[in-house]
């Protein structure tokens, strides 16, 4: 009879078992899959010797979140981070560029560089307390208010009709649209602004790393000091049902509210079932692997030094694409997100090989291949990627609900990035995570902060059991307490 349990090993629920394995009790972990790492799994989706990631595959949130600092991921997993963290092709053979470098990248955007160093430096500077206020709850006091407002006003003017008034031309606003769509919502929005602007920070401050030998390497690191601490972990272990799991004191579940449901049914209170049953899930993605048998030719020959690749055009491109998926309808031209992992660790791919990670956002639940969609705008501004395929492995939304159970309608954000499923997610409650069954508590992306890869859901989620349940805080997590 363990003393924990937990379900789903993903990195959130990951990160909630070794805070707990830490803190001395036995843990188990059960996973549904044949491996774990849930968004962090890497494969050999087609031939051998070539490692796709599954899910996720830049991590600049990991390296800047305060469970992976704490943990020392960057100690634990080889990280290699660009100089050039991201870019946005134009036509016309242009490309903006934002480098780790906040100066040299206001220095390549001309008339506007001024006006974008204003906008970044102040949170580039305050990295960490941006870090802290948007990780931990938000129905709080923020530890630096200072830092919050800052941060504040310019996620309101980037997320309202504004976000183009400091601006003279459509270099900078084009690079700011790049990441905001990361956050899958119309296009301008306070979710989208605020999520844009953070990443963005993060590519300043620290870089948009990737990990040696793929995401993987993320999950595996957890996996080891588990079991160092006397965790197990079982794979191809399902759970359908609470009951399914053995006695435990306490119970930390990696499901989506959907999932909750499902396996507590009528267990739950009315009226935190109802507020699960209300939770909205947000739009869905399509993502396509490539085998090619040479780099990307991009026009704009800069982005072949870029971790990151942004496809849409300008940002009115690439709003108008964002708020056709809002609406319910597949882009022509959709907004393409372009990882070229290959290019900076060559164990992804055989000599003379390289592997390409691509997705667009779909309607949720959408069956629709989007290869040829993907391909044309990769063509658009690289002329000649159609000749370097391959081979490519193209998953629809439908295919990403299958592949795992918390990805309703295919998005793995595992709920939708609004201002009001930030507060409610899934409840309103100065600890969400807590749910009203006693010792089980939710540790997913549903959860605050919500998506990306941080292990936040797991550690807040643990942190409250571990008070709760045991009486114990949260102990040491790096490699000499270990």
């Amino acid at each position: 009879m363990p003393d924990v349990a937990v379900v789903g090993a993903g990195p959130n629920g990951l990160a909630a078992a070794a805070v707990m394995a830490r803190a001395g009790l036995s843990v188990e972990v059960f996973e549904a899959g044949s491996t774990i790492g849930g968004g962090t799994r890497t494969s050999e989706l087609m031939q051998p010797g070539h490692f796709h990631d599954i899910c996720s595959a830049v991590h600049p949130m990991a390296v800047a979140s305060p469970f992976f600092k704490a943990f020392e991921l960057s100690r634990r997993v080889n990280l290699i981070t660009p100089d050039l963290s991201y870019g946005s092709p134009l036509d016309g053979g242009r490309a903006v560029l934002a480098y780790r470098s906040l100066d040299r990248t206001s220095e390549g955007l001309g008339r506007d560089g001024a006006a974008y160093r204003r906008l970044m430096a102040p949170l580039v500077d305050r990295i960490d307390e941006i870090m802290d206020f948007t990780q931990n709850q938000l129905i709080r006091v923020p530890r630096n208010p200072l830092a919050a407002g800052l941060f504040g006003l310019r996620t309101l003017e980037q997320g309202t009709g504004l976000w183009n008034a400091r601006f003279k031309e459509d270099s900078a606003p084009a690079l700011l649209a790049g990441v905001a769509a990361h956050a899958i919502s119309h296009l301008p929005s306070l979710a989208a602004s605020g999520a844009g602007l953070m990443l963005g920070a993060l590519g300043h401050a620290g870089g948009w790393p990737i990990p040696e030998g793929g995401s993987a390497a993320i999950a595996a690191a957890l996996a080891e000091d588990i079991v160092a601490h006397g965790g197990v972990i079982h794979t191809d272990a399902p759970i359908d049902r609470l009951t399914d799991l053995p006695s435990a004191r306490t119970t930390l579940l990696n499901v989506a509210p959907q999932g909750l449901l499902n396996m507590a049914g009528n267990a739950l209170p009315d009226r935190y079932r109802d507020a699960l049953e209300s939770f909205r899930y947000g739009n869905g993605s399509c993502k396509v692997d490539f085998i090619l048998s040479g780099p990307v030719p991009w026009t704009a020959k800069e982005l072949a030094d870029a971790g990151t690749v942004h496809l849409g055009g300008t940002r009115a491109e690439v709003a108008r694409a964002e708020n056709e998926v809002s609406a319910g309808r597949h882009p022509e031209r959709p907004y393409v997100l372009v990882a070229q992992q290959s290019r900076f660790d060559s164990g992804r791919a055989p000599a003379g090989h390289h592997t390409l990670w691509a997705y667009c956002h779909v309607p949720s639940g959408s069956t629709r291949d989007m290869t040829e969609a993907i391909t044309a705008q990769l063509e658009r501004f690289a002329p000649g990627f159609r000749d370097l395929v391959v081979d490519s492995s193209a998953i629809t939304a439908a295919g990403l609900a299958k592949y795992n159970r918390n990805y309703v309608g295919g998005d793995f954000s595992a709920g939708t990035m609004d201002l009001l499923n930030l507060v409610q997610r899934p409840v309103v409650s100065p600890v969400p995570w807590r749910t009203p069954l006693r010792g089980v508590y939710l540790c997913s992306s549903s959860t605050p902060p919500g998506p990306g890869v941080t292990g936040m859901p797991g550690y807040h989620a643990a942190k409250y059991a571990l008070q709760d349940m045991f009486g114990l805080s949260v102990p040491a997590l790096g490699l000499a307490a270990a």
